[in-house]
């Protein structure tokens, strides 16, 4: 029986190890390739912890903080040295709750404790000095039901209640310290390699957590505060405790007994809510406002929005004209292109901005325009006699990546528009420590959309998603505070509607696929939510563009 493993890293070399090595000990022959600690590996393309012994010859990969697999590694480690820190502090019964993210980082509040700017600056010390010493972060595997018990000992009933929907036998808990958790995901290998956090206290009661992330990961930015966009999360979240939905568990709780049906309609009423009143706003400026521009990242329900808003705004007797910005992309041969040579159409440079604006001018001044369409097949825009006029308390709606930049617009004046930023900002969380990403609901959205409407698979949808991200990172997120307004458009119920949809698509990526890992991650992270029927899903709902049957075409 062989006593050694060949280890081959990314087809570049292949060492050899005793039977048996850990996976940390062979991330030490590899770390010259790495700026900084490596957090993870894979094995085989298999996602592993770094504590785990590797009994076969294999190929492995691995991820620091500066990958988008280390940084959320990065990232839930930090969350759980903060709740180390928190009870430390101010008491081992003390409950630290991670609301949702911010500007790169999460918002959290303690249960209970009024806090102040010095606490918080107690607890980052205490943060610091549980990453100066070190401690091995020990993943322990239990039974569901010892956890269980556990929790309910210490009272932490958020825990006891998600773990009662979670069908797996065997759970593994992690601990820093003598202090133990769960967590739906990988943790690092030690306190140690987690050296750069910033707390930043912020008004009631709360602070914001913060660390390098894959867009700066040499060292954690200074929070900025975004207000309107705090103020919409904060909303939404006390809108969820009056409901007594809090987390994933509050969730399946109501799932369970099959009264899920009064949670849509009271889901689609808070988002109908909100462009109602938006569309009361524009009435009362109806002299001023001809341009109505909504952005969003990717898979934010921007189409549905735009629709019924315009349905809203001509039941106020506005009448509306949607252009898309699409029908203004430059013929093909001058598409500005990436470094990689494929064409960048989501620079502002693949639109037409001064026929654009030429058009928005003769518009508003009351003349008649023959509008391009744009032919995506011959990369061209053309003429085909489609012509608009506009009456003067008419408006034109337009929804698109740009939406928010003044660029785009450039030759209409700011007080003639009103800016539109929407994103499903999601306040559900699994547990007080685990929270969902924003993205993850983006993402499990443009995963069922693009396979209905474009036959594409989730492994597809996956290997975009990179390059999505960065678009928005350029293009949508710098704009966000020169909204006018804000829409949530999450749905407090929607995961348990995308589960249904996702999953089957999910399972469908090869273990051999490049995206597997990721994948599997979103299969263990939708295996929180109990499934619902989507019978009684309006169909004017957001939901309705990514799972189709939708009234808006």
């Amino acid at each position: 029986m062989p006593r050694t493993i060949k280890v081959n890293y990314k087809d570049l070399e292949t060492k050899e190890f005793q039977i048996g090595v850990s996976l940390l000990e062979i991330s030490h022959a590899f770390e010259r390739y790495y700026n900084y600690p490596i957090l993870v590996g894979k094995v085989d393309n298999n996602m592993t912890e770094l504590n785990e012994p590797i009994t076969r010859s294999c190929t492995v990969d691995f991820y620091d903080r500066s990958s988008d697999t280390g940084n959320s590694i990065y990232g839930r480690t930090a969350q759980f040295m903060l709740v180390v820190a928190v009870k430390k502090v101010l008491g081992e019964n003390t409950e630290v709750v991670i609301e949702h993210s911010i500007d790169k980082g999460f918002y959290c509040v303690v249960n209970d404790v009024s806090l102040d700017k010095k606490m918080v600056e107690q607890i980052e010390a205490k943060i610091h000095e549980i990453a100066e010493q070190n401690f091995v972060i020990n993943k322990v595997s239990v039974s569901r039901f010892d956890a269980i018990q556990y929790f309910k000992k210490k009272k932490q009933m958020d825990k006891v209640k998600v773990l009662k929907y979670i069908s797996n036998s065997y759970i593994n808990l992690y601990r820093i310290d003598d202090i133990y958790d769960y967590f739906y995901g990988e943790l690092a290998y030690s306190t140690g390699q987690i050296n750069d956090i910033k707390l930043t206290y912020i008004k009631d009661n709360g602070f914001v957590l913060s660390y390098p992330t894959t867009y700066n990961p040499e060292c954690t930015l200074d929070y900025v505060h975004h207000n309107m966009l705090f103020d919409t999360f904060l909303n939404y979240t006390k809108w969820g405790a009056q409901l007594g939905i809090r987390n994933a568990a509050d969730l399946n709780e109501v799932v369970s007994t099959g009264e899920y049906n009064e949670l849509i309609r009271l889901a689609e009423a808070y988002y109908n809510g909100q462009l109602s009143r938006i569309a009361d706003k524009i009435a009362e400026n109806r002299k001023q406002i001809k341009l109505i521009l909504i952005a969003g990242p990717s898979s934010s329900g921007k189409t549905t929005t735009s629709k019924k808003l315009e349905v809203y705004l001509q039941s106020q007797g506005i009448k509306t004209h949607q252009i898309s910005i699409d029908d203004y992309f430059y013929d093909r041969d001058k598409t500005p292109r990436l470094e990689n040579g494929e064409f960048d159409f989501e620079s502002l440079n693949a639109v037409d901005v001064t026929l654009f604006n030429k058009h928005l001018t003769k518009l508003l001044d009351g003349e008649k325009v023959e509008l391009p369409e744009y032919n995506f097949m011959l990369g061209k825009r053309e003429y085909k006699g489609k012509t608009l006029k506009m009456g003067p308390d008419d408006v034109i709606i337009i929804e698109g990546l740009h939406g928010l930049n003044d660029d785009l617009t450039i030759s209409i004046e700011r007080k003639n528009k009103f800016k539109i930023y929407i994103s499903p900002l999601t306040q559900l969380n699994i547990d007080n420590h685990n929270r969902i990403h924003t993205s993850d609901t983006r993402k499990l959205r443009r995963i069922v959309r693009d396979n209905k409407y474009r036959s594409h698979s989730a492994a597809e949808t996956l290997k975009m998603w990179k390059s999505i991200r960065e678009g928005e990172e350029k293009y949508i997120f710098p704009y966000q505070d020169e909204a006018d307004v804000i829409v949530n458009s999450a749905l407090i119920y929607e995961l348990g509607i995308l589960k249904t949809y996702a999953e089957p698509l999910l399972f469908s990526v090869p273990e051999d696929d490049v995206m597997y890992p990721e994948a599997l991650r979103l299969i263990n992270f939708l295996r929180n939510f109990l499934p619902i029927p989507s019978d009684n899903i309006p169909n004017d709902s957001i939901l309705r563009e990514f799972i189709g049957e939708s009234c808006f075409k």
